[in-house]
């Protein structure tokens, strides 16, 4: 049984101490010709037992080669790990897909994505693609959010106002998450590239009333648990989703970019807060997954979003699903 809380050695106090188709989902071998950049459709649905699941495509981050985008580790290395996945080397490709659950009647967001001219200007097809999927705004009651970064949370406000986009949704997010960023006294604490973002986020998450901190382990629906998984964000959190005859986990940043992360899990990216903890939570996870044999999704991986991982010694080989 799935059970992060139990076999995780890091919790959510270490971490506060610290800091569109539908059809059959197809593996694809690893080795195969460069993936497209961009999907040739916005959604994409598929079941994992009783559970039905949108992915919607929100855009791709074409970021440019940056030596500091995985510490101690070379441009050339990086590229040498995007080549080898199938990936395009002329940038390091980031896409975003916000994932949409159907089950016991509900509508849940996994996240709310970036928000339209907000993050990336190749990532402002969320709301066109959602329109799409059939999903409604409106329709949404629950969004579980994984941690307060840009590209994760943005697509809670709107542009230049900063007025809710859901004001009437619940927002459910790991409590460590949601105290470490709107502490009076985070903002002087943060390196200046990070203000911005947690200006806005103090200015405004503390005034809505559908906020919903829990703690880590807490059932926030039927069959959905949050889990800690800690160092990319202080209360970074993934959802555990018991689907009957399978089960989902919504992995959001823990394995951000596999294609680099997969095969080198050891590397410490430039956006995780605390490297050690991220390396050490992502190791306890994939793991897991692996053992458990859960379905699982993450916000960064090739479209639609999921795959498979095996060990490979001490780290994984990662094959995206395609469609």
């Amino acid at each position: 049984m799935f059970n992060m809380t139990r076999r995780m050695v890091l919790g959510s106090a270490a971490a506060a101490a610290a800091f569109g188709i539908a059809g059959r989902l197809e593996f694809a071998p690893a080795a195969h010709a460069e993936t497209p950049v961009e999907p040739l459709v916005g959604f994409y649905k598929y079941k994992v037992g009783s559970l039905e699941v949108t992915a919607v495509y929100d855009g791709i981050w074409r970021k440019p080669h940056d030596p500091a985008f995985i510490k101690d580790v070379s441009v050339d290395d990086t590229k040498a790990a995007l080549a080898k996945a199938g990936l395009t080397t002329d940038f390091m490709p980031i896409p975003l897909t916000v994932v949409v659950l159907q089950m016991n009647g509900r509508i849940i967001m996994m996240d709310a994505g970036s928000g339209v001219g907000q993050w990336q200007a190749n990532a402002t097809h969320l709301p066109a693609n959602m329109k799409a999927a059939g999903i409604d705004y409106k329709a949404i009651d629950t969004i579980m959010i994984s941690h307060f970064h840009p590209d994760h949370v943005w697509g809670l406000m709107e542009k230049g106002t900063n007025a809710p986009v859901f004001p009437n949704a619940e927002l459910i997010v790991n409590a460590t998450e949601y105290n470490w960023w709107t502490d009076p006294s985070r903002l002087a604490k943060l390196p200046e590239g990070r203000k911005p973002a947690g200006k806005r986020i103090a200015e405004n998450f503390p005034k809505w009333k559908n906020w919903k901190p829990v703690e880590d382990g807490t059932e926030v629906a039927p069959g959905i648990r949050i889990m800690a998984a800690p160092g990319h964000t202080p209360g970074h959190s993934v959802y555990h989703v018991d689907a009957g005859s399978e089960q989902f986990l919504v992995s959001a940043d823990t394995m951000y970019v596999p294609a680099l992360l997969a095969p080198h899990p050891g590397w410490q990216g430039a956006y995780d807060q605390d490297g050690p903890m991220a390396i050490a939570t992502r190791h306890k996870i994939i793991d897991q997954v692996i053992a458990d044999n859960v379905r699982i999704c993450g916000s960064h991986f090739p479209f639609p979003g999921t795959g498979s991982f095996v060990k490979d010694g001490n780290a994984y080989a990662f094959t995206p699903t395609q469609i």
